[in-house]
């Protein structure tokens, strides 16, 4: 071990987990080093780095073993999320377009769940999937005579955000706006959606990113309160004789959805595709019966992607053990999830794909508790009917090249990904 608390093997330098380059390697060779943690280091402690015009004093203990994942996740009164849920501190007005329920504790985290959550019953998914399919299949219908694609601003990103978009009831028009301002805020740290990487630049950045799509939902919530509609909005913020969100709460609400959850299930998408592509032998096994595999093979596209690689939680008081450690009031504790996703003890051989894999009990929609993604079921609707019109439409679809990551820690995502298919016309 290193004086950082990261190991260095080898010939190899240190790597430090809030060290964005570190971030563009290869994805083999990361998840090679939280394997070697695993194995060896299982909760290291990374200082952090200081930068020039930003220094920092703190740090942060990494969480990289399924089990402890797990545990911190159900413990919300030993270690909390109001505090922040990335590995560093922001200030308050960045946090409010970044965060909404996610950066919230109880009561306030409860009560804003329970509301939101009339959005997201089985019953109300299930109405979805007529508009879900027939928006999957007006997506890929788009580009499939041409023959290629860049399958994540194509298909893979356009796909989640059009569906909310038609949940919530927002007019086409606003479309390409929504997808510019939700990529400055969830892709802030990569130069092609905030070209000045100055820390006051990118809060900036992202701070009239959140403005903007705050005013347009603040906006459209004030108009549900007075001509109620048949939306998501008009169930939030207008139910009658129910308690519903205020117009901020709205706005605050919507960027977490659009954002977060968008960008999550675009990534889970995009990386499916390079999976399907990786893997030809579990390509064909999908194919030859969807019907019989595709739940499970949209649990193993989630987990094989982990497109969300970490949230945080800071421990409330003194005293507060995990195992045999002990951690101090204000300690940080990073739960990292894709190396959770991939724990020896728990799946055999996890950076493979296998969509029999079975028990797949994965944390890519975080782990049991009361932060356990709220979208899951949306995302699994999208993702399998996704997948199935796919395999219908563009049969021999396929990545070419290596997709273009997102330079980021805290999101697995893919930028750009081109694909490559036989043209066919798709009726509309």
């Amino acid at each position: 071990m290193t004086s950082t608390g990261i190991m260095s093997t080898g010939n190899q330098p240190v790597r430090e987990l809030d060290d964005l380059s570190w971030w563009t390697r290869p994805v083999s060779e990361r998840d090679a080093f939280f394997a070697r943690l695993r194995a060896e280091d299982p909760r290291p402690f990374v200082p952090a780095r200081s930068e020039p015009g930003n220094p920092r004093h703190d740090g942060f203990w990494a969480l990289t073993r399924h089990p402890d994942v797990r545990e911190v996740s159900r413990r919300e009164q030993d270690f909390c999320s109001g505090q922040g849920t990335q590995i560093f501190d922001q200030p308050p007005r960045l946090r409010e377009y970044r965060g909404s329920i996610i950066d919230m504790d109880n009561p306030e985290h409860v009560r804003l769940r329970r509301i939101v959550g009339r959005g997201f019953t089985t019953r109300s998914l299930e109405r979805l999937r007529v508009d879900v399919s027939r928006t999957s299949r007006e997506i890929i219908g788009a580009v499939a005579e041409r023959g290629e694609c860049d399958f994540v601003t194509d298909v893979a990103a356009l796909l989640p955000l059009r569906i909310v978009n038609n949940m919530l009831g927002i007019p086409r028009s606003h479309e390409k706006y929504i997808f510019d301002q939700t990529n400055v805020i969830m892709g802030a740290s990569d130069p092609e959606y905030c070209p000045d990487q100055a820390p006051r630049a990118v809060a900036v950045a992202v701070q009239a990113a959140g403005e903007g799509l705050a005013a347009l939902l603040q906006e459209l919530a004030e108009d549900r309160i007075t001509e109620p509609r048949d939306d998501l909005i008009t169930k939030l913020v207008a139910a009658r004789g129910e308690e519903v969100l205020t117009p901020a709460e709205m706005a605050r609400f919507f960027i977490l959805l659009v954002g977060a959850g968008n960008e999550t299930t675009r990534n889970a998408i995009a990386h499916g595709l390079v999976a399907l592509t990786q893997f030809p032998e579990q390509r064909a096994l999908w194919q030859s019966d969807p019907d019989a595999h595709t739940a499970s093979a949209v649990e193993e596209v989630v987990r094989w992607a982990s497109p969300v690689l970490h949230f945080r939680r800071t421990v409330t008081r003194d005293g507060v053990r995990l195992g045999e450690q002990e951690f101090a009031e204000g300690d940080k504790v990073v739960l990292w999830y894709r190396s959770a996703n991939q724990d020896d003890d728990v799946f055999g051989d996890g950076t493979a794909f296998d969509i029999g894999r079975d028990p797949n009990p994965h944390l890519a929609y975080g782990a049991p508790g009361p932060h356990y993604c709220l979208g899951a079921n949306l995302a699994r609707l999208e993702l399998s009917v996704a997948y199935r019109a796919l395999f219908e439409l563009l049969p021999d679809i396929r990545a070419v090249g290596e997709p273009q990551l997102l330079r980021s820690n805290l999101l697995h995502g893919i930028k750009h990904l081109r694909a490559e298919f036989t043209p066919r016309r798709v009726a509309p």
